[in-house]
């Protein structure tokens, strides 16, 4: 079957753009062709910092026929209802249309419309020039003489020739036949920019790929990869060294080169007293160079480039300028490595006031003394000393205002350790100075360090609060202060350390506190912040916000444990009892739930609780009240049925034994207790007809149903629980 080869030749297409400009084009092209009715076998994407380039596999040489049925007015109608008709239907003459009839509504017109299948190359002469003059492109940009007029083509780069063939295999393919931006399609491409500028005449895939070869171009985005991190290793193996793996600048550096060849350059060894993290940044920001490590693991003064071109001296000269640079550089970071070791940590902090962390919020000072006033409070319940977390706190963003942090802000908190170590402090502090940013993301490192664990806790806590503070919260996929982020933050540190919290009452503190200070600055609350009920003695404080934020807080959870198996009605069945604000507690309790239910009397138990639900919703209806007083007792001694009698003992003591299991936190104590009712409930049911003819009875036996389906309670909202109906 016939391919389409479609490039795309420009004078450049940014790194950073590549990976979705190449999706998009192969998205926008291929959905096109489907919504005509034009499947296809396969595509492809071709990228490289020239050209954009799609192979599509297997389309057909023309679209299918169609033949269409159009129902028309009814025979004898009036001349302007034909004249519509016909128009409509694409007939000369009423005599062109069928004569259909019906049992009811007589007999009508109805036109039939073949429709011929159109030649591939005219629906893709009709869809491509719309695709590319609608490129997605971040940035684009006009260029030439055409630049000046309304509506002239823009791309990211001015775009300079179009590829378009189209064919099967064993026959010479036809040029699609379109023109955009005064470039018309053809059958032509360029090789490599220095080494390989003339035309090359393209037929297919096949040729495309092996012509811009033999003209010093890797069409493929992973080959180029494949070929720099496979040579560069050899350079670096050949040296007694490794190379320290870079998968985002492999990338990077694939999508500047069309023909890589790797290097290795050096560097004086006294830059090796800098710290290895601040070496590799500089030479990987800078330079877009892989770094070397030694046998020892430190950082070697080697590392690898990757230039555009064979150089016939070898790459003596490209080496040599590249090391030039390097050294530049790292004479740089040698000078802010001294001069900011040489001014300590805490003589940097009144440089804070100066900082704002947001117009609302005040500067970086303030916001350091909030935090080191929470981690000190946090500090006992994660096990840490108070001291060291207000100190590691009072210090933690000390950083921000160094020499080398302004050079490399990916560096802060590290560069704090850094120095931090190097004036003395205490190791705990220079660990929580460091990396009580994290967790980062889903997958980024969870802090386990006590001291780290409170300060990070509290510097989360406090932007949340904050932010919620001040009704910036996020909206849709509208994120802008990372708020998602931070209370994915908080979550596993408190789930991953096993941190028992109760998140209220750290909340209802700080937003009292925050309202106070909104205030004070004149700045308008319009939520429940820091207000108080007046009409309470002592003035309770507004929960809108707490309770908002701790909302926020379970969703993300929600989020987070779905994403990790957890099934979504059993978080929902626990969360909807009151009070679920230790996030970690309620995670063991949707754990020990999970495997109850999993086990035989889990299952049995959970389809009694059902069925005694649907009968107490129906006869709540029914009576129109609830069912919702204790089960009189001596009612069940005295003229229950044995099963009756033996629920309501099991009832009394699983309830007892499941509470007093839940108050110290052994849900699988909990779980075993609520186990005890499977063979009671079900007995029940099979003896005991709950609608007895004597009233008394069957509203004492309704009551008995109501204390079960509280006995599960103490556990879990089991009506929010799926499966387990039966009978």
């Amino acid at each position: 079957m016939p391919d389409l080869l479609l490039e795309l030749f420009s004078e450049e297409i940014p790194a950073r753009m590549q990976r979705k400009a190449a999706e998009d084009l192969r998205r926008r092209v291929t959905d096109a062709l489907v919504e005509r009715g034009f499947l296809y076998e396969g595509a492809r994407t071709l990228v490289t910092p020239r050209r954009l380039a799609l192979h599509i596999a297997g389309l057909p040489a023309k679209g299918e026929d169609r033949r269409e049925e159009r129902k028309g007015p009814r025979v004898g109608a009036p001349e302007a209802a034909l004249a519509g008709f016909l128009k409509g239907a694409g007939l000369s003459r009423i005599e062109d249309a069928a004569i259909r009839s019906d049992a009811k509504k007589g007999d009508f017109y109805v036109a039939v419309i073949e429709r011929p299948g159109l030649p591939t190359p005219e629906v893709l002469t009709e869809i491509l020039p719309e695709i590319i003059r609608n490129f997605p492109w971040p940035k684009s940009m006009r260029w030439g003489a055409q630049s000046a007029t309304p509506g002239s083509l823009t791309w990211v780069r001015p775009l300079r020739s179009i590829l378009c063939t189209f064919g099967p295999e064993t026959e010479e393919p036809e040029v699609v036949p379109f023109e955009i931006g005064g470039i018309a399609a053809g059958d032509v491409t360029y090789g490599h920019r220095f080494l390989a500028p003339t035309p090359i005449p393209v037929r297919r895939l096949d040729d495309y790929v092996a012509a811009l070869e033999k003209a010093k171009v890797i069409a493929d985005s992973q080959q180029r990869q494949d070929i720099i991190a496979h040579d560069a290793r050899d350079l670096a193996f050949a040296q007694g060294l490794t190379l320290v793996e870079d998968d985002a600048l492999l990338e990077e550096v694939a999508g500047l080169v069309e023909w890589p060849v790797t290097l290795m350059g050096s560097f004086d060894e006294a830059f090796l007293t800098i710290p290895d993290e601040v070496i590799r940044a500089t030479i990987r920001t800078n330079q877009k160079c892989f770094v070397l490590a030694g046998p020892d693991g430190r950082l070697a003064n080697r590392f690898i480039m990757v230039a555009n071109i064979a150089a016939s001296d070898g790459g003596a000269q490209i080496v040599a300028g590249n090391e030039r640079v390097v050294r530049a550089r790292l004479s740089d970071a040698k000078f802010f490595w001294e001069t900011d070791r040489a001014t300590g940590l805490e003589a940097r902090l009144p440089r804070l006031d100066s900082i704002i962390f947001h117009e609302k919020l005040g500067t970086q000072a303030a916001r350091i003394a909030r935090i080191g006033d929470l981690a000190r409070e946090l500090a006992p319940i994660v096990d840490a000393d108070p001291a060291r977390a207000a100190r590691a706190a009072q210090l933690s963003k000390a950083d921000l205002v160094t020499e080398m942090v302004g050079e490399f802000p990916e560096l802060q908190g590290l560069m704090g350790r850094y120095y931090a170590q190097a004036q003395g402090e205490d190791d705990a502090v220079a660990a929580a100075i460091e990396d009580h940013y994290r967790p980062l993301g889903p997958t980024d490192a969870v802090p386990k360090a006590p001291v780290t664990i409170a300060v990070a806790l509290a510097d989360k806590i406090d932007t949340l609060t904050g932010f919620w503070a001040i009704d910036e919260k996020p909206t849709g996929s509208k994120d802008p202060y990372a708020l998602r982020r931070a209370a994915l933050g908080v979550i596993r540190l408190l789930l991953d350390n096993g941190v028992r919290l109760a998140l209220s009452r750290v909340f209802e503190p700080l937003f009292i506190a925050w309202g106070e200070r909104l205030a004070a600055q004149g700045v308008a609350v319009t939520s429940g912040v820091g207000k108080r009920d007046s009409g309470k003695e002592g003035g309770a404080p507004a929960r809108s916000d707490e309770a908002d934020l701790l909302a926020f807080l379970v969703d993300r959870l929600k989020v987070y444990l779905r994403d990790h198996g957890a099934r979504h009605d059993l978080i929902d069945a626990v969360f909807a009892l009151p009070g679920q604000d230790d996030l970690t507690s309620a995670v063991r309790r949707v754990e020990a739930l999970g495997h109850f239910l999993d086990t035989e009397d889990g299952a049995n138990l959970l389809a009694g609780f059902k069925r005694a639900a649907n009968i107490l919703r129906i006869e709540e209806k029914k009576d129109g009240k609830p069912f919702d007083t204790a089960p009189d007792l001596a009612l069940i001694q005295e003229r229950g049925q044995i099963e009756e009698k033996a629920l309501a003992v099991a009832l009394a003591r699983s309830r007892d034994e499941a509470q007093a299991a839940i108050a110290r936190e052994d849900f699988e104590a909990a779980m075993r207790a609520l186990s005890q009712l499977r063979a009671p409930v079900d007995a029940f049911f099979d003896k005991v007809t709950v609608n007895a003819e004597d009233p008394a009875l069957r509203d004492n036996r309704l009551r008995l149903l109501h204390a079960l389906r509280e006995a599960t309670r103490a556990v879990a909202d089991f009506s929010l629980i799926q499966g387990g109906d039966r009978g």
